[in-house]
């Protein structure tokens, strides 16, 4: 039987099941352990399988699993109001994807356009961003060749180039009613926005009365080393889109807005599972764990590890650099033969090494935030290895 020949082909998975993780830690079913520097796609913030959050889904599913999004529940009003407590925002909205948030951060701004900005309803996004998988966001993301794979696509999507200010003014019409950005375009290599261009941007939209939209599916929660991904830029947008780690391995994501922008009216945006007290009860066990002033602390000691180590590693095998924010980084390459090292890693005896190649000649990492001093040590040493092995 070939592996996985009863699945819809999506992508190219190595010949590798897993079938445990603990922490930074995930066993395949021959018993060979991989210090894992995916995480899931920054998913996993507290690594694979922590206690806090079996102990969340134990007790909420003995309690109450989904009693429609009809009703209120109480982990979702406490999810919430934690979320608004921490943030610039005053509303919530729960979904299951960032795919799920981005379409409702879109719906709303056009919904605000509709009422506020005489019908503007165009989308500014950025090339190379990337904002999900459903069409529409496939339309938003600026991730080359995508316009091509499901024609026709849906219209109202613009495109700018990040930290390039001119390119957005250009692409402004009476249409323009939002600004869509990754504050750290994650796909596309870890590509940190300029916090000048930020403020910028932020003025020009204030300015043209068109929303800001921070995506910060990827970074939010802890990621790069604050609450969220915003704050270290020294802008509030006037919404922002969560997932990912927001939910430490369960599907969960969330929009937030500022009141101003709660315009959607009772039947315009739902769905069946959003703000099920199943996922909103793991949510609020991982914010409320992640969001601790010393627990953030840690991850800046972590971040500031990591970075130094893949600078060493730059020197030593002669890369181009390293870049990030936080606790996701990217590793430059000189030439494209990131997948052979993501290959060479994952062989490596007696154990393996997780990583990701989003681009041919860069190698992403997200560890989970919770990762030791030790284990960051050890994958740095993991990887010399496999580059040593790919590139000599």
């Amino acid at each position: 039987m070939n592996l996985g020949q009863d699945l819809i082909t999506i992508t190219q998975r190595p010949d590798t099941v897993f079938s445990a993780g603990q922490g930074a830690w995930l066993t395949d079913e021959n018993g060979k352990q991989y210090l894992d520097l995916v995480q899931g796609w920054a998913v996993n913030s507290l690594g694979h399988s922590p206690a806090l959050i079996t102990q969340a889904l134990l007790r909420q599913s003995q309690q109450l699993l989904n009693p429609s999004p009809a009703y209120y529940n109480r982990p979702l009003l406490d999810l919430a109001e934690r979320l608004v407590a921490l943030s610039c925002f005053d509303r919530v909205f729960l979904a299951s994807s960032g795919a799920e948030a981005n379409e409702g951060a879109v719906k709303l701004a056009r919904r605000w356009g509709s009422r506020m900005r005489a019908g503007a309803h165009e989308i500014i996004g950025f090339e190379q961003a990337f904002h999900g998988r459903t069409l529409a966001m496939m339309s938003a993301s600026g991730k080359p060749g995508w316009s091509e794979l499901y024609p026709p696509m849906p219209g109202g999507f613009a495109k700018a180039r990040l930290n390039d200010l001119a390119s957005v003014e250009r692409a402004m019409t009476p249409r323009t009613v939002a600004v869509m950005i990754e504050l750290v375009q994650g796909e596309a290599g870890v590509v940190v926005a300029d916090p000048g261009f930020v403020r910028e941007l932020r003025a020009l939209t204030a300015e043209r009365r068109v929303l800001l939209i921070a995506d910060e599916v990827q970074t939010g929660i802890g990621r790069c080393g604050t609450a969220f991904a915003y704050e270290q830029f020294g802008v509030e947008p006037d919404l922002m889109t969560l997932a990912k780690g927001l939910g430490g391995g369960v599907p969960l994501a969330a929009l937030l807005c500022k009141e101003s922008f709660n315009c959607f009216e009772p039947g315009d945006q739902g769905g069946t599972f959003c703000g099920n007290p199943l996922m909103a009860a793991v949510g609020l066990a991982v914010v409320d764990e992640v969001c601790r002033e010393d627990f953030l602390a840690g991850v800046h000691q972590r971040a500031a590890q990591l970075s130094a180590g893949l600078r060493a590693l730059v020197r030593e095998h002669g890369l181009v650099g390293e870049r990030g924010l936080g606790l996701l980084r990217a590793l430059v390459l000189p030439s494209e033969r990131a997948g052979e090292v993501v290959a060479a890693a994952q062989a490596l005896a007696p154990v393996g090494l997780l990583l990701n190649a989003p681009r041919p000649h860069l190698l992403r990492l997200m560890p989970a935030l919770n990762i030791s001093a030790a284990e960051v040590d050890e994958g740095l040493a993991l990887l010399h290895r496999a580059l040593r092995e790919v590139l000599g």
